[in-house]
């Protein structure tokens, strides 16, 4: 669709902090079933193509189609629809797909589609395309990134405050930037609340120096996330920071059965986004994807630069540790201002965490 609804002022839709052009009328808001939200005749065309695991997969791509829809409900001028990749084989016949139904954006969800991205916007020189979870050079593609590596510093300081056994842990989907840089600052937390309180809280799982530690290999066996996690607990961790998407669910039911064990959830607020698991759920290292998209949405909608670039960071709460919900009377109150004032000094550029797979700016 390339005709725009000229109600609908260009200039509304440049904020992140966005909230609306006005209240949509009711059909702008909840119309469509399956794989479509808003209004066809809306004028302009937000095509999403998710990465495995599904579009509620309580993860990555569940909380991208929460910004598609977020977008929508805030401009009655914006019709969303998605795609399901399978696997790895559907990542460029999708984008294409959409490219060729003539979406006004075509956004990807997921760093493992950044070739993929590169490859089909290339193609479509004209077409405008974004990225999750990376970042790709070309014209017409508006990357979104994400430093979560200071999320997870912070949860890395939590788990090691909370820790009885003296040994937490951390796996991964698939050895990707998106994975390891969640890694990387995890384990720097738990350096970090070493190195203040003359503690040794071992992390196991992963490997900073050699960037090497345990994998399922996937981002959809929850079985072998469950796998996984036992060996870890029997390992004596009681601390758990999957960063694995809709494979962390197999972890997760691994801690609900093992007494005194917590999970620090990845990507979205776990207690809200699994709340069978709320009673395991320590705190999340969030990202916030749904922001970011609805960023580029409301960029590409007015006009704006085809090869943006969006950072999220604690400064602009792209990225932040979630709370403690049910777990907030054990977290002891000098480690809560402990982490209070860890994200300050982040924010102020005072602790630099780390990371290869960090953003470069």
């Amino acid at each position: 669709m390339r005709s725009r609804i000229a109600l609908v002022a260009v200039g509304c839709a440049a904020s992140a902090l966005l909230v609306g052009c006005g209240e949509p009328p009711p059909d702008a808001r909840y119309t469509g079933s399956g794989n479509t939200y808003g209004t066809a005749n809306a004028g302009f065309e937000t095509c999403m193509v998710t990465d495995a695991g599904g579009v509620d997969d309580k993860s990555f791509n569940e909380s991208g189609w929460n910004g598609v829809k977020a977008a929508i409900d805030a401009n009655p001028g914006v019709y969303g629809s998605y795609r399901q990749s399978n696997s790895s084989a559907d990542y460029e016949p999708n984008l294409r797909a959409s490219a060729d139904d003539d979406c006004d954006l075509v956004i990807g969800v997921g760093g493992l589609m950044a070739e993929a991205v590169a490859q089909v916007a290339a193609e479509y020189p004209d077409q405008r395309f974004a990225i999750v979870d990376a970042h790709v050079e070309l014209d017409n593609v508006y990357s979104m990134e994400f430093n979560a590596a200071q999320s997870s510093y912070l949860a890395g300081y939590l788990a090691a405050g909370v820790s009885k056994t003296g040994r937490v842990a951390t796996w991964g989907g698939m050895q990707i930037p998106a994975v390891t840089i969640f890694m990387d600052g995890f384990a720097a937390g738990v350096a970090g609340y070493n190195a203040a309180h003359g503690t040794a809280i071992a992390v196991l799982g992963w490997d900073v120096e050699d960037q090497n530690g345990s994998f399922t290999g996937n981002f959809d066996d929850t079985s072998a996330g469950r796998s996984i996690t036992e060996n870890f607990i029997a390992q004596g961790a009681d601390v758990i920071h999957p960063v694995a998407g809709p494979v962390g669910m197999g972890g997760a039911s691994a801690v609900q059965d093992s007494p005194n064990v917590s999970m620090i959830w990845v990507d979205s607020d776990g207690y809200e986004a699994v709340p069978e698991y709320q009673d395991i759920m320590l705190s999340s290292s969030m990202k916030d994807i749904s922001a970011a998209v609805r960023v580029a949405i409301d960029n590409a909608f007015g006009d704006g630069v085809k090869d943006g670039r969006y950072v999220g960071t604690l400064s602009n709460a792209g990225v932040g540790l979630a709370p403690f919900h049910d777990f907030d009377a054990k977290v002891p109150e000098p480690l809560k201002r402990e982490l209070t004032t860890l994200r300050r000094d982040i924010v102020d550029g005072k602790i630099v965490i780390n990371s290869p797979a960090a953003p470069k700016l």
